[in-house]
């Protein structure tokens, strides 16, 4: 069960006004919050693996080793296919941004292998070697800036061809408010909402975004303007899955030395009801589109595509389980001494913080 971001701030506070140390603002604290729940989590995985190595002890719900990986396991994600991939080159999923990578299959071989990640040096090497150069039954894979290059590559890639195994990033708490009439703030329990779906105007998808999934070919049109989502023979432009409307573009391609391929698909009207993880896809692999002879160009949604909402309310609770709620009081405690220039704030959360740790580790 996750900590109500609410029961945590309301604790604070009175804490701070007992002891008259001062006050801490909804925005720094919504800040702290954040950074503390980041500290706790990435410690679960450094007494993870303390703990494998001690005797794991057969009583029942005391063993240490399974407490801490319940902890975590509610962050794993499995099977994820990739949010985007340009050739060989897929993009990690956008929707739950990663925090540790940990494996990935590839649905081409057979039985989905598991693909061996190797370092850039042992990735060059296996490749160019005729002994040791990959299949697709036994692929390899580089893993860098949350994007995995793999080899061998597909003649027609599609973010499906892998599937990701890892642990998502928790979900920023956040303490949201209205204003009262007397000015004071008041904790509005509603989700946040972080983004409209709406979609940015004057932005060019093709040069920001990831998720270029084959491109235009011989296009025989040099510029064109659409709706989106628009099935006409002449200029196909879809969304999937289907929800968005009313989004307007202009798309520009290459002259030299033929038309195509595409240089820039640019947002002219916003629309609304588009998502997160959505993907606009130009062409339709056929000449249907404009004289095309090939191609498709998928663009894959991510936050930063759409008009964005920072409002005060809306809430998110701490994602890490309710057993932390202690440490995760002391912790903003401890931070919460450092911005009201408190330093015995610090110090007695620090000596709890403390004491808990020694207790635990008995």
């Amino acid at each position: 069960m996750a900590i109500n971001v609410n029961t945590v701030y309301t604790t604070v506070l009175s804490i701070l006004n007992k002891e008259q140390r001062g006050y801490l603002t909804p925005d720094e604290f919504n800040k702290i919050a954040t950074q503390v729940q980041l500290e706790i989590f990435e410690k679960f995985f450094e007494d993870y693996n303390q703990y494998l190595r001690m005797p794991k002890t057969d009583v029942e719900f005391a063993s240490r080793v399974d407490h801490i990986r319940e902890e975590f396991q509610v962050f794993e994600v499995d099977n994820a296919p990739a949010s985007a991939v340009v050739e060989n080159v897929y993009s990690l999923p956008i929707v739950q941004p990663v925090h540790r990578f940990g494996s990935a299959s590839y649905t081409k071989g057979l039985n989905s292998p598991l693909i061996e990640i190797v370092s850039s040096t042992e990735y060059k090497q296996q490749v160019l070697s005729p002994l040791t150069q990959p299949t697709k039954n036994f692929p390899i894979a580089k893993y860098s800036g949350n994007k995995l290059t793999v080899f061998p590559a597909t003649e027609t890639p599609v973010s499906s061809d892998i599937r990701f195994n890892y642990i998502r990033k928790p979900k920023d708490p956040r303490w949201g408010f209205t204003v009262g009439s007397l000015g004071q703030y008041i904790y509005d329990p509603n989700p946040l909402i972080t983004f409209t779906g709406i979609l940015k105007t004057n932005q060019d998808l093709f040069n920001t975004t990831v998720g270029v999934i084959n491109n235009l070919v011989d296009c025989t049109v040099a510029s064109g303007s659409s709706t989106i989502p628009n099935t006409s023979i002449t200029s196909f432009i879809d969304i999937a899955p289907a929800g968005g409307t009313g989004a307007t573009a202009d798309f520009t391609v290459a002259i030299n030395p033929t038309k195509g391929p595409l240089e820039s698909f640019t947002i002219t009207g916003g629309g609304t009801g588009f998502n997160i993880g959505d993907q606009i896809a130009l062409g339709d692999g056929s000449n249907s589109f404009a004289g095309s002879s090939s191609g498709v160009t998928v663009f894959t949604l991510q936050e930063s595509n759409f008009v964005p909402i920072i409002p005060s309310a809306g809430s998110v609770d701490f994602e890490i389980s309710d057993s932390q709620q202690t440490e995760v009081i002391l912790e903003v405690l401890k931070y919460a001494g450092v911005i009201v220039r408190d330093p015995s704030i610090v110090q007695v959360a620090s000596q709890e913080l403390a004491q808990e740790e020694n207790n635990n580790k008995r």
